[in-house]
């Protein structure tokens, strides 16, 4: 009996398809925003003579860098599918906090420091915890810690000092070596920075890092795609989400540390409405509302876009009442440009 040979034809390699150049840029989340930024920056240089000074671009850097610090947490966690509008109360909380327990007790300050990074650390858990755990949206959960944050911070304040702010925590110990770390100035030599500039920029570097060099950065993506997917395929989303949350806590906690000892006295009404700067910057930086997209990177651009118009309205002598249009006006424009960046940048070979 004969058997009938066959020869099985090699199976052809998997062809990998080479997207352009141009279709590898408009991936990238924060493409609008660095447009936006030159030309911002272009326009101001343009119009403004002291914005060209080297003094003036240190203030641009240190205005951006306090809204930068936490606009780099809410980027990731708005990634992760996620909102936080009690960060920018928490940001006086974390002060307030430090402020009252080192003057009251007459504690070193850097006990009153890390007890309030501690407390701060806490009400993030508390917030991510809700969240996964109730299955509530975080709007409505951070919305509600907005409003208790705000009363606390105002009736503490008002009972333990007598006024809507502290007292100053200039001779308490520690407080020059605190000030140093968080608020202290770097001779650069041809140009001096405040040192939330470096911070800022150790920040964003370390959060790039995580988003896209971890495992870490890949469950953050997950986790704001699509949750149940995420969790299909073994990625602890409720641990993910939970730590975004205290991860927010963390650099308000860092930004209250700075306004604590950079100004040695806190207003307990401070921060209200910055929650919704930092979300700003961080869409404006190419994060989605909808979650799964967005950089580190990006939210830095949107810090800075943010410092340069807030000083670039005063170094040109306009009235800076227009700001909060502006603020609109960018919100808008870079929710349509990321929506439409990102749907054609997908579809573009």
């Amino acid at each position: 009996m004969t058997v009938a040979s066959t020869s099985a034809s090699p199976t052809a390699p998997p062809v990998r398809v080479q997207r352009s150049l141009l279709a590898r840029v408009l991936a990238r989340p924060e493409v609008g925003a660095f447009a936006a930024a030159v030309a911002i920056f272009v326009f101001f240089f343009a119009v403004a003579a002291p914005f060209r000074t080297l003094p003036a671009f240190a203030t641009v850097l240190y205005a951006s860098s306090t809204i930068g610090i936490v606009a780099v947490a809410v980027a990731l966690l708005m990634i992760g599918g996620e909102f936080d509008l009690s960060a920018g109360v928490l940001v006086t909380s974390s002060a307030l906090a430090s402020a009252m327990i080192g003057y009251q007790f007459s504690l070193n300050m850097w006990v009153g420091v890390i007890i309030s990074l501690v407390i701060t650390l806490a009400i993030g858990f508390v917030n991510g915890y809700l969240v996964v755990r109730t299955g509530i949206p975080s709007f409505l959960i951070t919305l509600s810690t907005f409003f208790v944050l705000q009363g606390v911070n105002l009736g503490v304040t008002k009972m333990v000092t007598g006024t809507v702010a502290t007292t100053s925590v200039t001779e308490l110990d520690g407080f020059s070596s605190a000030r140093a770390l968080f608020a202290g100035n770097v001779d650069l030599g041809f140009i001096t920075i405040n040192v939330t500039v470096l911070w800022w920029f150790a920040f964003v570097a370390l959060a790039s890092w995580i988003l896209l060099r971890t495992r870490t950065g890949n469950w953050i993506f997950a986790s704001g795609g699509n949750a149940d997917s995420a969790r299909a395929v073994g990625v602890p989303v409720p641990k993910v989400k939970i730590g975004l949350f205290m991860g927010v806590a963390l650099l308000a906690w860092f930004l209250g540390m700075h306004l604590l000892f950079n100004f040695s006295s806190v207003q307990s009404g401070l921060g209200v409405g910055n929650e919704f700067v930092y979300i700003i910057a961080a869409v404006v930086g190419g994060a989605l509302l909808t979650g799964g997209y967005g950089s580190a990177i990006g939210s830095a651009l949107g810090a800075f876009i943010f410092g340069m118009v807030t000083q670039g309205i005063v170094f040109a002598g306009w009235d800076p009442n227009w700001f909060k249009a502006f603020l609109g006006a960018m919100l808008l424009l870079a929710v349509v440009v990321n929506l439409y960046v990102k749907k054609y940048s997908s579809t573009r070979k």
